[in-house]
């Protein structure tokens, strides 16, 4: 009984401790709050933001270093946004009542140039935006045939191709630190 008492008496402790922070976050706030994104709303705009940090990176990385892989067996930079960038298209194609266009990921020799990748993962990113804002609250709680073995909300499709692009944008994260360089977003805010 002791035992629970101290252990209730330590998490209002620490409660307490963190009252002050919540105080000063709520203080420094001007204007109210805005309301959660539901729906379609929020799913576009987490697409936004990971597709964001994409288009940034591939903008931004010195173009000798697009081919720059950690080891052999690894895809390169430029090999891992065009491979995250055609997989946004599974979303788009499949939402759109047609098959996917990627079978397998763009061949670099079909986009040479920095600028070339940028556009592709740019539109890829826009293209799914689109696609989202289009189909809305109601068209994002349809289902669709995505290759498993049960029908996929259109929703949970869009919200597994986020995903996926983030954990590409981890891996070519670490591909910026092991150069030596900072990822965009990681960088301070001016």
């Amino acid at each position: 009984m002791n035992r629970m008492r101290s252990l209730a008496g330590l998490c209002l402790l620490a409660f307490l401790a963190a009252v002050p922070a919540f105080a000063q976050s709520d203080a420094k706030q001007k204007e109210p709050q805005k309301p959660a994104l539901t729906g379609s709303a929020a799913i576009l705009e987490q697409w936004n933001d990971i597709g964001r940090k994409l288009i940034d990176m591939a903008q931004d990385l010195p173009q000798d270093r697009y081919d720059y892989k950690p080891n052999p067996a690894s895809r390169s930079f430029v090999e891992q946004l065009l491979h995250v960038s055609a997989s946004m298209y599974f979303f788009t194609d499949l939402a759109e009542g047609k098959k996917a266009r990627y079978g397998d990921d763009p061949k670099r020799d079909e986009l040479k140039t920095k600028e070339q990748v940028a556009a592709f993962v740019k539109k890829a990113v826009q293209d799914g935006a689109d696609e989202i804002k289009a189909k809305g609250d109601a068209g994002m709680k349809g289902s669709l045939n995505a290759g498993g073995p049960r029908l996929t909300e259109v929703a949970d499709l869009a919200y597994g191709l986020i995903e996926h692009s983030g954990e590409h944008y981890g891996q070519l994260v670490v591909y910026y630190r092991i150069n030596g360089m900072v990822p965009p977003e990681s960088r301070p805010k001016k």
